[in-house]
């Protein structure tokens, strides 16, 4: 074909249909891959790094598997720690309901001591307290130079008489009739008054003894009511009949009453007389001597000290001059005078001691001196002597006991006490007794009498305190050793200062601190008793502690051993059973808690890998959360739950449980949005290499397009022109021909 020349023109168009074909061709492998760089020869440049781009994104796609399956597996085990969570608030609802229940043990353990007298506010307890002793001023003797006076110096002095005026007119004589004493004799309704006892003229005669009251008796015109008062019938009355009513209200004589009729017999002194015309009156040993009256009627006896007017006729006794034997007539006591000792009455009285006791009442031994078993006594002045008076006092405060039986009083001397007695000075010794502190106080003089009004006479009452002591536990020291983990106790029984306790609440607040607590029954009971929170605990036992020690450990109880309450015990049983199931559910939940294999909450490590060199990865530690993992345990039966200590115990690893499942939910919650933020991060980054790939090798479709379709006519130019081209060729040949 060497031989065949083709012409220029044809020569051209063919190459330019050549070179259009070949473009076409390209723009149609551009639309139809879509890219414009479709392999190293079309863009070396762009070639290879689109393939680099590419491959980097392809092999972190293949990396998002695992980081999809490391999120599930975290969110698996976060699933898990709330399941678990729920548990355990379950365990711990449980738990609450053991502290609620009805204590395990009908009574803890405690120890006891009975201190009498003690109370909330003072455990003490009664203070004790012994005879108490004060002296009297010393009391004198009669004698010239005074002495001083002992146990039988008589209360009362030597008798005294003293003659009355003379009686005028026609004189006096004992059997002088009433009637007969003149202008001034007495009439019905005059009364006089001797050593306070009442004297009362009437008119007519004696009534018969079977009409007179109970008491009283008649003798002669006189009718006595036993007690020194005296009624003298005028009729037939004479001197004498008066001066028998004298002598029976001054105490010279005195009157035994027997069915109305009353006998008269000396008493003490000498019996009132008449002699030369003069009224002859005697004092008793018991007092002095005091008439009053209107000086009218007292001037028909030669009593008066006026003529008109209120009289008066007093004789007074004189003091023994041997020594001893008597009082002073300063120390001597007025008849009626009483002294008043803690609400018991003394009463002296101007009288010979009767020979019997009234019913109910007792002659206390051979002493002047009648009880009626109650305290109260009746000390007789005719001789009656100091040592009767210190009996009668004795009986009063209880220093000396003095039971009645049939007349007679049994004197002794209450155990703890002593009798009061007569010091060598003179002075009265009083006892106060053991049942309370003594105060007396009394009317008349006796009170002064008996030196017991001060040094000044003026005091109007004398007091003897008993000794007191402290009650039964003061000064004791009382201790524990630490009980059940809390902190020893050591402390002092006191009246509250300096750090030492005395009421209930002070010892409470120091036992508290040593899971102890005190209480008190109005018995003086002292119960120290543990907590309820160590019901189940022994005071003093090897594995409690809680020993007890002190000067007044002594005085309690050993300690007695916890009583459990089978219901409650019971009930707490049931308690530990519920726990016990939700334990075993807390292991299996953790076990279940797994996704592909992997288990965070048992153990299992994560590790993934965000990039394609290997150098990007997270670690994952997982975290083993069965029981033993979170703390806990199983409960047994009459261990666990007995008491709230043992409750709370549990109650605070379930609340350790909870804060390690809080953290370690915080954890995985923490390493799941660091998982899924680079799963977010790959997922844009992929988008990204892949579109900076795309924008080197994608072609342009529709500039493609366009070209197609511009190339597609210029070819159909081009062959049109070659056709034209080839056809010029062959007219020339067709000429040739």
């Amino acid at each position: 074909m060497s031989g065949i020349v083709l012409s220029n023109a044809v020569r051209q168009n063919l190459s330019s249909l050549q070179a259009t074909a070949d473009l076409l061709a390209t723009t149609q492998s551009r639309l139809s891959s879509g890219k414009k760089v479709n392999s190293a020869l079309d863009n070396p440049t762009n070639f290879f790094t689109a393939a680099s781009l590419d491959s980097r994104s392809s092999d972190i796609n293949n990396l998002l598997d695992g980081i999809g399956n490391g999120i599930q597996i975290i969110q698996a085990a976060n699933t898990g720690i709330s399941s678990l969570t729920k548990l355990v608030d379950s365990a711990k609802s449980i738990a609450n309901q053991a502290l609620q229940s009805v204590a395990g043990y009908s009574s803890k353990s405690s120890v006891t001591t009975t201190i009498a007298g003690a109370t909330a506010d003072d455990l003490r307890g009664t203070s004790t307290y012994s005879n108490g002793l004060a002296q009297s001023i010393g009391l004198q003797d009669g004698q010239g130079t005074p002495g001083v006076v002992d146990g039988d110096t008589l209360l009362g002095g030597v008798a005294a008489t003293k003659t009355g005026g003379t009686v005028g007119g026609s004189g006096i004589t004992a059997g002088t009739a009433l009637s007969a004493l003149g202008a001034n004799k007495p009439v019905a309704g005059d009364t006089m008054t001797v050593n306070g006892r009442t004297i009362t003229f009437a008119s007519g005669g004696a009534p018969d003894k079977a009409t007179l009251p109970t008491g009283s008796g008649v003798e002669g015109q006189l009718v006595t009511d036993g007690k020194g008062n005296s009624t003298v019938f005028l009729d037939s009355g004479t001197v004498q009949d008066v001066m028998n009513a004298i002598d029976l209200a001054s105490g010279v004589q005195k009157v035994t009453i027997t069915g109305g009729d009353a006998t008269l017999a000396p008493s003490s002194g000498t019996a009132a007389a008449v002699t030369s015309n003069a009224l002859v009156l005697s004092t008793s040993t018991g007092s002095d001597l005091s008439i009053s009256g209107n000086n009218t009627l007292l001037s028909a006896f030669g009593l008066n000290s006026g003529a008109t007017g209120a009289g008066t006729f007093k004789a007074e006794r004189t003091a023994s001059p041997a020594a001893g034997d008597g009082v002073s007539r300063a120390n001597m006591i007025q008849a009626d005078s009483t002294l008043s000792i803690n609400g018991k009455t003394i009463t002296f009285k101007d009288a010979a001691i009767p020979a019997n006791a009234d019913y109910g009442f007792g002659k206390v031994g051979s002493q002047n001196v009648i009880t009626d078993g109650n305290g109260n006594s009746t000390v007789y002045l005719q001789g009656g002597t100091i040592k009767d008076v210190l009996t009668a006092v004795d009986i009063a405060s209880g220093a000396q006991t003095a039971p009645v039986s049939n007349g007679a009083a049994s004197l002794a001397v209450t155990a703890g006490s002593e009798a009061s007695k007569v010091l060598s000075g003179g002075q009265l010794q009083i006892s106060s007794g053991l049942a309370g502190d003594l105060k007396i106080s009394g009317t008349g003089n006796a009170l002064s009498a008996l030196g017991l009004a001060g040094n000044q006479g003026t005091a109007t009452s004398f007091s003897v305190a008993r000794t007191a002591t402290a009650g039964g536990i003061t000064g004791k020291t009382l201790s524990f050793e630490a009980f059940n983990g809390g902190t020893a106790v050591n402390v002092t029984i006191g009246d509250g200062t300096n750090g030492t306790v005395k009421s209930l609440a002070d010892l409470n607040s120091a036992l508290s601190v040593n899971n102890l607590a005190a209480s008190i029954d109005t018995t003086g009971k002292l119960t120290i008793s543990a907590s309820n929170d160590y019901a189940s605990s022994t005071i003093g036992s090897t594995e409690s502690g809680g020993k007890i020690g002190g000067t007044a450990a002594s005085l309690f109880s050993t300690a007695s051993a916890p009583v459990a309450d089978v219901n409650a015990q019971n009930t707490r049983a049931n308690l530990v059973t519920q726990y016990n199931n939700i334990i075993q559910q807390i292991k299996t939940t953790a076990q279940d808690a797994s996704f592909n294999g992997v288990n965070l909450l048992g153990g299992d490590t994560l590790k993934l890998v965000f990039n394609e060199t290997g150098k990007s990865t997270l670690s994952i530690q997982g975290v083993t959360f069965d029981p033993a993992g979170l703390g806990l345990s199983s409960l047994k039966s009459g261990k666990d739950f007995i008491d709230n200590a043992n409750t709370n115990k549990v109650l605070s690893s379930l609340n350790t449980a909870s804060s390690t499942l809080r953290s370690q939910a915080s954890a995985l919650g923490s390493n799941l949005s660091i998982v899924q933020t680079r799963q977010d991060f790959s997922k844009n980054l992929i988008n990204v290499l892949q579109t900076g790939s795309s924008n080197l090798t994608l072609a342009d479709t529709n500039e493609e397009a366009a070209n197609s379709q511009a190339l597609s006519t210029r070819q159909s130019i081009a062959v049109s022109a070659l056709s034209l081209a080839n056809s010029s060729q062959q007219s020339v040949l067709q000429l040739l021909r």
